[in-house]
C-alpha cells in the first residue's frame, strides 16, 4: 500500500475519506497565482520558467493540503513544440497559426519538441523533489482530438466546426494529424514520467458532439494507442481519462481505452456512471465549479451527494471541469476542509 491515498485509489482501493485534487487548482482565483503570473510577463513565459511554475504548482498543495498536485502547463505546450505558432491573447485564450489539411503537416516537425519541452520536464522533476510523502504528481496531456481541433480551428470553439470538417471530409488525413499528435504526446507523456509524473491525466476535454462512429474513430482509438504505448513503456503509473462529454458513450470510452480511471464531467449523471462502467475501476469527479462560486452549505450538500453516490467504488474527487477564475478563495477552502473532515462531516 502507497502512503499516497490517490495512487491507492487508482490501484482500486476504496479509501474512507476519498483523495482530493482539483482541476485548474493551480490558477487566477488565488492572489499568490495572479503576483506569479504577473512576475513571468506572458502565460507562456510562465509554463517554460522552472521554478515559477514549480511554485504555482506547489501553491494549492501548501494551501488547500490536496492530495495531489498536478504540472502547472498547458494542454497546447505538444503543438507548440511540434513548430506551430502559438499566443495566448488577453481576452482571446490561446490563438495558433491554423493547421487546414494534410499540405499543412509538413510545418510540424518532433525534431525540436524535447528541447521545447524540456524546461516542463524541470518544472515535474522540481515538484517531484519538493511534494510531501502523501501527495501525488500528475503529469498531463490534451486529448488527440482535443488538441487537434484547436490546431485546425486556430483557438478554442465549442463546435469544433473546423476539425469536423476536415475529418468527416477527408478522414485518413486527419488520422495522419492524430498519428503525428499520438507520437508527440507519446514522448512528452514519458518525458513527464522519467522526470517524476506518478499519474497521467488525459484531457479529452472537447469528446462532446461527435457522432458515434466519429467519436469510436477520432477519440477511443487514438487514445487506445497512446494508452497501450505508455503502458507497454511505464506499465506502473496509471493514466486517468477525462472524456469531457461523452455522455452514453462513456462506458465504452472506458473499456476499450484502456485507461485507470475515468473522470467525469459535470454533466453526468452518477447512477448511469455507477452502473455503466466496469466494476472496481476508480472514477474522479465530478462537482460542478459553479457550486464552488455559490459556495456555503449548497456547496457542502452537492459535495455530499457526489460522495455519497461513489462511495460503493474506488473514488477521487474533483470537479467535473476547472475552476472559474472568479472563484472565492475562501469557498475553495471551505471545501477543503470539508472534504479533509470527510465522512466525519456527512450530513
Amino acid at each position: 500500500m502507497s502512503p499516497k491515498p490517490l495512487l491507492n485509489v487508482l490501484q482500486g482501493q476504496r479509501e474512507t475519506r476519498p483523495p482530493f485534487w482539483f482541476m485548474r487548482q493551480a490558477g487566477r482565483y488565488l492572489a499568490e497565482y495572479r503576483a506569479v503570473r504577473e512576475k513571468a510577463g506572458s502565460f507562456l513565459d510562465l509554463v517554460y520558467a522552472p521554478d515559477l511554475a514549480t511554485e504555482v504548482t506547489l501553491q494549492p498543495v501548501e494551501r488547500l493540503n490536496t492530495d495531489a498536485a498536478i504540472l502547472f502547463s498547458d494542454i497546447l505546450i505538444v503543438p507548440h513544440a511540434l513548430g506551430q505558432d502559438l499566443d495566448f491573447r488577453q481576452g482571446e485564450g490561446p490563438v495558433l497559426d491554423p493547421i487546414r489539411s494534410v499540405k499543412d503537416l509538413h510545418r510540424l516537425s518532433h525534431q525540436r519538441l524535447d528541447d521545447r519541452a524540456t524546461p516542463v520536464y524541470q518544472t515535474v522533476r522540481q515538484v517531484a523533489g519538493a511534494l510531501p510523502d502523501h501527495v501525488a504528481l500528475i503529469g498531463f496531456c490534451g486529448g488527440l482530438w482535443t488538441v487537434a481541433s484547436y490546431m485546425v480551428a486556430g483557438r478554442g470553439g465549442d463546435d469544433q466546426a473546423a476539425a469536423k470538417a476536415w475529418a468527416f471530409s477527408d478522414p485518413e488525413g486527419f488520422d495522419a494529424l492524430l498519428r503525428i499528435l499520438e507520437d508527440a504526446s507519446f514522448t512528452y507523456l514519458m518525458g513527464q514520467i522519467k522526470a517524476g509524473a506518478e499519474v497521467i491525466q488525459i484531457f479529452e476535454s472537447w469528446a462532446s458532439n461527435l457522432p458515434e462512429p466519429a467519436f469510436e474513430r477520432f477519440v477511443i482509438e487514438p487514445t487506445r494507442r497512446l494508452v497501450a504505448r505508455l503502458k507497454d513503456t511505464a506499465g506502473d503509473v496509471p493514466i486517468i481519462g477525462f472524456p469531457r462529454g461523452a455522455g452514453p458513450l462513456l462506458g465504452r470510452f472506458a473499456e476499450r481505452s484502456g485507461v485507470d480511471a475515468v473522470s467525469l464531467d459535470s454533466g453526468m449523471v452518477l447512477s448511469f456512471a455507477d452502473e455503466t462502467l466496469p466494476k472496481g475501476l476508480a472514477v474522479q469527479g465530478n462537482l460542478d465549479p459553479q457550486y464552488v462560486v455559490a459556495g456555503g452549505a449548497l456547496m457542502e450538500k452537492e459535495a455530499t451527494r457526489i460522495l455519497n453516490a461513489l462511495s460503493n467504488r474506488p473514488h477521487i474527487f474533483n470537479l467535473g471541469h476547472g475552476f472559474v477564475p472568479y472563484t472565492p478563495v475562501d469557498h475553495v477552502e471551505r471545501l477543503a476542509a470539508f472534504l479533509h473532515g470527510w465522512p466525519d462531516q456527512a450530513a
